[in-house]
């Protein structure tokens, strides 16, 4: 009976704790200026960021596996691009590799998520127009511009959208334009297993892999068009899916 009351202690505490950190979480977005353009990464921001993801990733029973973080720049930004199956995709990539501050290109939609969508606005994340290059003009100088400032690196996904089979969509070619313009390297990565965490939980644990597969330095990439980048970035990322798909498929 004692210990019983000691674990609802603990729980109960726990709980507190965890409505705490919700309500200091809601009232702290609620003083981010939404229409504003921020160009400086706010470290109180990134922090309830990071700590969301860590609360949302433990809870959701994901373990996140990678490889090839070695080859990470270690001194400049850089465009992060990789595959995309997932609205979780974005949030295991900047946790997992939260020490270079990735500030992601998404729709307008995600901006407009209740308390979320005003958090990430500090850490510069940018909304983009998809499907007019007139519109989406703005957001990709944007991104050049805290590139060549050092406050973030960027992310984003050639695709445009979730691909909602395991088959890769076209890349946009254009968006390899904000490296080149930026001078910044490319970081190519393909990620697996995003697509199973909301059919995994709560019951099970859902492994996901991110695999750093090449960094392409700048001065490959000024001399190249964006549709060789591209062609090279989607080629190498479809080989890694196929190998792993193989791979369990022999299983």
């Amino acid at each position: 009976m004692l210990f019983l009351k000691i674990l609802s202690y603990i729980f109960l505490v726990l709980l507190i704790l965890e409505l705490v950190y919700i309500a200091f979480v809601i009232l702290s977005s609620l003083i981010v200026n939404t229409s504003k353009d921020y160009t400086k990464n706010s470290k109180y921001f990134r922090g309830l960021l990071y700590s969301g993801t860590w609360e949302l990733l433990l809870f959701g029973r994901v373990k996140v596996h990678i490889t090839g973080a070695e080859k990470l720049p270690k001194d400049s930004r850089f465009l992060i691009i990789s595959n995309h199956r997932s609205k979780f995709d974005p949030m295991t990539t900047w946790y997992v590799f939260r020490k270079y501050n990735i500030a992601y290109i998404s729709k307008p939609e995600n901006f407009n998520v209740p308390f979320f969508g005003r958090i990430i606005r500090p850490c510069c994340f940018l909304p983009i127009i998809r499907g007019n290059p007139r519109l989406a003009l703005p957001t990709i100088e944007k991104a050049i511009d805290l590139l060549k400032a050092d406050e973030v690196s960027i992310g984003i996904y050639p695709e445009g959208t979730r691909s909602q089979t395991e088959e890769m969509l076209p890349f946009h070619n254009g968006v390899f334009k904000i490296a080149q313009r930026a001078e910044v390297p490319v970081v190519i990565c393909a990620i697996q297993g995003t697509e199973k965490i909301h059919k995994n939980f709560p019951w099970r644990r859902t492994h996901v892999y991110i695999d750093v597969l090449d960094v392409i330095p700048v001065e490959k990439l000024l001399s190249q068009k964006t549709f060789e980048i591209a062609d090279y970035s989607k080629a190498l990322i479809e080989k890694k899916l196929n190998e792993s798909k193989n791979k369990q498929q022999a299983v």
